[in-house]
């Protein structure tokens, strides 16, 4: 390979589709592409280191509740040989189990701690779903002592690092993904195992380092549309959207409301995703003596007289006029273009600050739409 090679060339290299976001990012420049996708790669990596040492510490832990509750040592019998479910369930467990004993067999290596090792990270984050509800609370809760006790809230967390891992093994841009968001929920996971893991993953991580090396002007805020958004920050200073939505890592969050940027642009001060919108769940909130557990359930209730039914979300506090990190534009901007498909805004977009503070109209603001 030529040291001499030009962007241009090494762009030739790699497919058109994969290579498209980073130009669009890089506004068509092939080096500036080509950086991205350097920084991309080695983003990912280091996502991935994070995440392997998750996925051996969530293993570990349910292999050995596993072990007590079956009873392992006492019997001689690995549980995984045993059944530890009834009906439908059992089949599917069952079945992984035997698909990587066969394979294993195969390599001749079929032997305790390599079958442990080779159940994929599915198999793992399966038995925290719905079926496994009895499962959870006989055994498998004790995997995860520091968590709130909820199967929901662990099977939540855990699927989506799932997913996010089958991102990052594909491997897939990480470009529009919240990247610092996923890994404190990697850090938050390891806590809820031992309390000593988090501190020690922040001490070895690599995410943090490479993240803030992005080759690229960093759009530090998310413009979100509608009226009901902007309704709900006024009476309670939050955004709640639907669980699992994807976000980059934003500091501040703009509503576009009415054909016109407001001139609130609130930090964002906690994000958590998953929350249980049931009304059971609302009225323990509003009941409890915590401050912070107080506020969610009155946000439950106003959002829920606003549409917000029953569910599971995505919610963002944000500040208020008088918090430091707020900032209040001098004035709207207003959007001037009309017609079908013209708004501003239709699902996010990104912009900077410094665009949003200087600009007259919503023509003046750079960004990404999408």
């Amino acid at each position: 390979m030529s040291l001499q090679s030009s962007p241009e060339d090494i762009h030739g290299w790699f497919s058109e589709a994969r290579m498209r976001p980073y130009l669009l990012e890089a506004d068509g420049d092939h080096k500036t592409a080509i950086n991205l996708y350097k920084w991309n790669a080695e983003l990912s990596a280091a996502c991935f280191e994070v995440m392997s040492h998750l996925e051996v510490l969530i293993r570990n832990a349910l292999d050995e509740c596993l072990q007590d509750y079956m009873k392992e040592q006492a019997c001689g019998i690995p549980w995984f040989l045993m059944p530890i479910n009834s009906g439908p369930t059992q089949t599917s467990i069952s079945a992984s189990i035997d698909a990587t004993r066969l394979r294993l067999r195969a390599q001749k290596k079929e032997i305790r701690p390599q079958i442990i090792a080779n159940l994929s990270f599915g198999f793992w984050t399966n038995l925290l779903g719905t079926p496994h509800e009895e499962l959870w609370r006989h055994a498998l809760h004790s995997a995860f002592p520091q968590s709130s006790g909820k199967r929901k809230d662990v099977a939540a967390a855990c699927n989506n690092l799932r997913l996010f891992r089958n991102r990052l093994a594909h491997p897939d841009s990480l470009l529009a993904v919240d990247v610092p968001f996923q890994l404190r929920k990697m850090l938050l996971v390891a806590g809820w195992i031992d309390p000593d893991a988090r501190p020690w993953l922040e001490s070895v991580e690599r995410v943090s380092s490479v993240y803030s090396r992005r080759p690229t002007k960093k759009f530090d805020t998310v413009v979100i549309p509608g009226s009901q958004a902007w309704d709900l920050y006024q009476k309670e200073h939050v955004y709640v959207c639907q669980a699992g939505r994807s976000f980059r890592q934003v500091d501040r969050m703009g509503f576009y409301a009415d054909k016109a940027v407001k001139a609130e642009v609130p930090f964002i001060t906690h994000r958590v995703d998953n929350v249980d919108w049931s009304i059971a769940e609302q009225q323990r909130l509003l009941a409890s003596a915590k401050s912070d557990e107080k506020r969610m359930g009155k946000i439950m209730k106003v959002a829920r007289d606003l549409g917000w039914t029953a569910g599971r979300y995505q919610v963002f506090l944000l500040s208020r006029a008088g918090d430091p990190r707020h900032r209040t534009l001098r004035k709207e901007l207003n959007h001037q273009t009309s017609g079908r498909g013209t708004a501003f805004v239709q699902k996010q977009r990104y912009v900077s600050l410094h665009d949003l503070e200087i600009a007259t109209t919503t023509a003046d603001l750079p960004g990404k739409k999408t």
